[in-house]
């Protein structure tokens, strides 16, 4: 499998530290709003890579942090936290907030098929372990304390832009015209660490003790100290945005290796922009849409994720109401088709040539895939197996397990055509419980489903039923 490696700016062989083990972090949500369509397509790209990486054989671990204190205004660490911010505006409290957006981004995972992380960690969860990290990193010069809180020295780390390939002198320059909150920084560009609640964050709501009086973390000091508790000091694969390269992820770099002296991530991947009308979609700009509103234009989210498959995951791609509905009619094409390849009860002997073709769009899928997660290519060889003259149950076979990896939910799209509605919901209900953990509530269930005359089947795509 290769990939592009955003450090060394190139297509790279994966190799794991540890196979047949990958350790992978994904920059998760602060959840002071809604998350939109712009940010999910990014998951979308998370979701396809941790389903390539077990395509390939490999055991995924992935982590993913919920932010929910420390992530200010401005990602350099300048104005009022947005968590408080986002309370303020709803009239709300900030673990109100943060419980209700957090629960609209995995009912938007859930919506969009996305496997959910193995492990869920939230910033106001581990104060401890990010105490403990800018603790060692005090002790060994990274760290100072100023009037307002605790800063990362970026001077002392020795190609501190080496994510970003900017120019540290320019980049102090540019810090310098920015409005800088504390005078006392030693540079422009150093970032908090810890934030004392005094001045503009005296009636800050979230706070703790720490060595350096009362406050609460920076946005990226929990990133580094959540990754290493969870996948140790160095890791395989950690994504996110290209927007987290010149500040978010390029502290977390410098924090990192300073306390520990080893390189933190061995392949940063990331998700290019969705754009509308060339823009970036943002709440700043007022151009943002939820899976709610997707749902409000009885669109299914899973056309969404279909439209994101059309474009590499390095490349912008733009979105509008007709190429979402352009989408939505080829995601009803290819699941009729599915069905009725599915209808065909007897399976016919092979002849060496259609067994050729197989075995041809199987690596042709495969090889796609692989081949930096070239998924447009891979959804191309889809239809190329729909159109072929292989007989429809292997035509049948073949997109299925294609589906493994692009999770439009075809099988499962199947399954609700056949069975009655209650029943539906019954499944739904039970495949959420267990994502989330909650076996015994599943099991419930499972029971509920059975009195109605139907059995259960787990599937490594996700879960099947048929008639008792």
């Amino acid at each position: 499998m290769k990939i592009y490696n955003s450090l060394s700016r190139q297509i790279e062989k994966f190799v794991p530290i540890n196979p047949p083990n990958v350790g992978m972090y994904s920059c998760g949500p602060t959840v002071y709003w809604n998350q939109h369509i712009g940010h999910l397509r990014r998951y979308v790209g998370d979701d396809i890579l941790r389903r390539a990486l077990e395509l390939n054989g490999y055991k995924v671990t992935q982590v993913m942090n919920i932010t929910d204190v420390g992530h200010l205004t401005s990602d350099a660490d300048e104005g009022e936290d947005k968590m408080e911010k986002g309370a303020r505006k709803l009239g709300k409290t900030v673990w109100e907030v943060a419980a209700l957006y957090e629960k609209q981004f995995f009912d938007s995972l859930d919506r969009l098929n996305i496997v959910r992380p193995n492990i869920v960690c939230r910033a106001t969860e581990h104060i401890e372990d990010q105490i403990a990290l800018i603790t060692k990193l005090e002790e060994k010069g990274y760290a100072y304390k100023t009037d307002s809180g605790v800063y990362f020295d970026v001077s002392k780390f020795e190609n501190y832009t080496k994510l970003s390939g900017q120019k540290l002198a320019d980049l102090l320059v540019k810090a310098r015209e920015d409005v800088v909150v504390d005078t006392q920084k030693k540079n422009p560009a150093d970032f908090a660490l810890w934030v004392l609640t005094i001045g503009i964050h005296q009636n800050h709501t979230m706070r703790w003790e720490s060595p350096w009086g009362t406050g609460f973390p920076g946005w990226h000091i929990e990133c580094s100290a959540m990754s290493m508790k969870y996948l140790g000091e160095t890791i395989d694969i950690h994504t996110g945005g290209i927007d987290h390269i010149p500040i978010h992820h390029t502290n977390e770099i410098a924090q990192s290796e300073a306390a520990t002296g080893k390189q933190f991530v061995h392949y940063w991947i990331h998700n290019e922009f969705l754009l509308i009308d060339g823009k970036k979609m943002s709440k700043s700009l007022g151009n943002l849409f939820t899976i709610e509103d997707i749902e409000k234009k009885s669109i299914d989210p899973l056309a969404l994720r279909y439209l994101y498959l059309t474009a590499h995951y390095r490349d912008p791609l733009n979105f509008s109401w007709k190429s979402l509905e352009a989408s939505q009619n080829a995601l009803n094409k290819l699941a009729s088709q599915v069905s009725n390849f599915k209808s065909q009860k007897d399976r016919t002997a092979l002849s060496k040539e259609k067994n050729s073709k197989i075995q041809f769009y199987s690596h042709k899928f495969f090889n796609a895939v692989n081949d930096d997660l070239k998924v447009p290519r891979a959804l191309a060889t889809v239809w190329e197996v729909v159109k072929s003259n292989i007989p429809d149950y292997d035509k049948y076979d073949l997109i299925v397990s294609f589906d493994e990896v692009l999770g439009l939910g075809l099988a499962r799209a199947l399954a609700d055509k056949q069975f009655p509605k209650e029943v539906k919901l019954l499944l739904e209900e039970r495949d959420k419980l267990r994502q989330e953990g909650k076996f015994r509530e599943a099991d419930e269930v499972r029971i509920k489903i059975h009195d109605l005359g139907f059995k259960t089947e787990d599937t490594p795509s996700g879960f099947g039923v048929k008639k008792l």
